[in-house]
């Protein structure tokens, strides 16, 4: 696996003609077209995101998928979750997703879910890129290539799924809110305008085309999020939703036009879903504190996985959890899927502000205040040792070794990872004062230089 060349929970993600290519892409669509005719099925979905190379991408998949005669199900330009509600709703046996979701437009990749619209787990994967790299692909004859389909009505499915949620759309209608909406030209165009005007919203947005040229980057944190803040601004908007490209990541933007961190979206969430019953909630390893205090509020402790959608949802299915997700802006909510969801969680967030009466600057003030600091670092040394190194200079910490180390304590934490994304080490830490979250990246920081020198 070359530098660029990604392969993990997450996909296959890689850089677009540097070693992501349509041959690779067509072995991996056969390869999982073999697997999951286990599932008794005959018949896969297709979906890319707004990218310029997915309709190559698609075409090669397509290909891959047929020749071994597994039908598609050819959804087209449209979100992440609304592709998985898709599985479900056509009985497929699983889907295959072009998208590098918040990585830069030179990239590209393959998601692939189950016939249960979940993401593989890792074991399923690895399964999946064993077959990938055998020399020889067991291919069918002229008499039996897989058929191909399109559905065009995938987006209003998902618009019509979310507006039945346990959302009170009267109350949220009566608001008449002014959202402005940045969609970085990416899927979100498809699917993000639609239900907030269903919603009663007024829309003003900014990059709602699905041209996939990114006018910036694409991954919705604060840093990338001052055009939106000023859009804000301008037109006296309420609040401000940005999503990435494929849609499965949603961060706020307050009435002021100030980011508040994606983590708030599924504080937010938590707070909608347990106000109306209480039950499991599980997140990631990475996510602020601030979604603990928003369960605590409510009786619940959260119950913690590792990064990556996948490892949340099998945590959540195992705990019947009422909602979850990860603090990227990933909101995860199990009566809908079990998948992260940007217009799910645009309904509950609109849903808390009509209910509650509150300006998002109002929630986010009520709760207590933290910093996290997130920075990376490159990938080579040894991370075992940089770990064992961590336990012995931070050894009043609480140890997860789930998912690389996590370090917590009552106040503060620090989480040190491989990430699955990009060829890279990501250092995490969360405190009550940036000096202290800075400290704590620090000093990972100079463990991990010294390995690495």
């Amino acid at each position: 696996m070359s530098n660029t060349l990604i392969m993990s929970v997450s996909g296959v993600r890689g850089i677009v003609g540097t070693d992501l290519t349509p041959e690779l892409v067509a072995r991996h669509a056969a390869a999982f077209g073999i697997l999951a005719q286990e599932s008794g099925k005959d018949r896969v979905v297709l979906a890319r995101d707004a990218r310029t190379s997915g309709p190559m991408f698609a075409a090669a998949a397509v290909a891959g998928l047929q020749s071994v005669g597994m039908g598609v199900i050819d959804c087209g330009l449209i979100p992440t979750p609304t592709a998985q509600l898709a599985v479900e709703h056509h009985g497929a046996a699983g889907a295959i997703i072009i998208t590098a979701s918040h990585n830069p437009v030179e990239w590209n990749a393959l998601k692939f879910a189950g016939p249960d619209g979940m993401f593989l787990e890792k074991a399923a994967a690895g399964r999946l890129f064993d077959l990938a790299a055998q020399d020889i692909l067991q291919r069918s004859g002229w008499d039996q290539i897989g058929e191909s389909e399109s559905d065009s009505g995938a987006v209003a499915r998902h618009i019509d799924c979310v507006l039945d949620m346990d959302i009170s759309v009267p109350d949220i209608e009566a608001r008449s809110f002014r959202v402005a909406l940045d969609c970085v030209h990416g899927a979100g165009g498809t699917i993000m305008p639609q239900l907030l005007a269903r919603l009663g919203c007024d829309v003003v947005g900014l990059g709602l085309e699905t041209d996939g040229v990114f006018p910036r980057s694409p991954e919705p944190v604060p840093a990338n999020l001052s055009g939106l803040g000023d859009l804000v601004r301008d037109a006296e908007a309420d609040l401000g939703i940005a999503v990435d490209p494929d849609v499965d990541r949603l961060a706020l933007v307050d009435e002021n036009g100030a980011p508040i961190g994606e983590d708030y979206t599924l504080a937010f969430a938590v707070r909608c879903v347990l106000s109306r019953r209480t039950g499991p909630v599980v997140t990631n390893l990475s996510t602020s504190m601030v979604v603990d205090d928003a369960a605590s509020e409510f009786g619940v402790q959260i119950e913690r996985a590792p990064v990556g959608e996948a490892n949340v949802a099998g945590v959540m299915k195992q705990r019947n959890a009422v909602i979850g997700g990860e603090g990227n802006g990933g909101v995860m909510y199990p009566d809908l899927h079990i998948g992260r969801d940007a217009p799910v969680a645009a309904a509950l967030v609109l849903d808390l502000l009509a209910r509650t009466g509150k300006s998002v600057s109002g929630l986010v003030g009520a709760q207590q205040q933290y910093v996290i600091v997130k920075a990376k670092a490159p990938r080579g040394a040894d991370l075992g040792a940089v770990y064992a190194d961590l336990e012995a200079t931070l050894a009043d910490g609480s140890v997860d070794r789930q998912d690389g180390m996590r370090l917590t304590w009552d106040d503060r934490w620090l989480h040190v990872r491989p990430s699955g994304t990009e060829p890279i080490v990501r250092l995490i830490a969360e405190a009550r004062t940036e000096e202290i979250a800075l400290d704590l990246v620090d000093t990972a920081r100079r463990l991990l230089e010294a390995k690495n020198n």
